[in-house]
């Protein structure tokens, strides 16, 4: 992993993020398919980078409901905002959906002055400003999908949504059947029906994880 290609490194050189690893006390950690990573009620002053496999986000009600709320796949940051904020208990759980790395960094070190004064400071603090932006978008495209009332919809909105991210109407949808119901909100077997239904209808087609939408 290239981590200048990644979004909170963005802009910075080489020579400028081994600096910035060392003040932020980086640490690569590696967990194993369904090993819990962070637990839903406990506190962390570390962010993580994906740096190989995916992480699932997810949350469980008192009754054993679980919630989806989106993965992190390789390059992408995750617990970034509780990290911001020391002591507040995490709302969700994270989750390695395969084997996985994390770099694990100190990102509260970058709201505040280094004591090697790095230039760079100020860069990061932005990318870290638009990471959490984007975040926020993710919510808000969740929320989009599950304002419908009916399971078509829930899934014609994601499906939508995917198709203009990977810019084709075939694509491959990073959560298995489980996962989609509990991202989407709604009941497996009723998902797993509709899905039959909609390529049945003729409006798309499916194997798996790859989804192929009609004209």
């Amino acid at each position: 992993m290239n981590l200048s290609n990644t979004q909170l490194f963005y802009g910075l050189k080489e020579d400028e993020i081994t600096s910035l690893l060392g003040c932020l006390n980086a640490e690569k950690r590696s967990y194993k398919k369904g090993e819990v990573i962070l637990s839903e009620g406990s506190t962390t002053e570390n962010s993580g980078i994906v740096l190989s496999g995916m992480v699932m986000i997810s949350c469980c009600d008192i009754w054993g409901n679980n919630s989806i709320l989106g993965n992190a796949a390789p390059g992408s940051i995750f617990a970034e905002v509780y990290a911001c904020i020391p002591g507040q208990p995490l709302l969700v759980t994270v989750s390695a959906a395969e084997d996985t790395s994390i770099l694990f960094m100190n990102v509260g070190r970058i709201l505040t002055t280094c004591s090697n004064a790095c230039p760079f400071h100020a860069r990061l603090a932005q990318n870290l400003l638009t990471v959490c932006a984007h975040k926020n978008l993710q919510l808000s495209q969740r929320i989009q999908h599950t304002s419908s009332k009916s399971v078509r919809g829930r899934l014609m909105s994601y499906f939508s949504e995917c198709a203009k991210h990977f810019g084709s109407n075939s694509f491959l949808v990073p959560y298995n059947r489980q996962q989609l119901a509990d991202y989407l909100n709604v009941d497996r077997s009723a998902m797993c029906n509709e899905l039959s239904k909609m390529q049945k209808d003729g409006m798309i087609e499916y194997t798996r994880n790859h989804i192929l939408l009609k004209d």
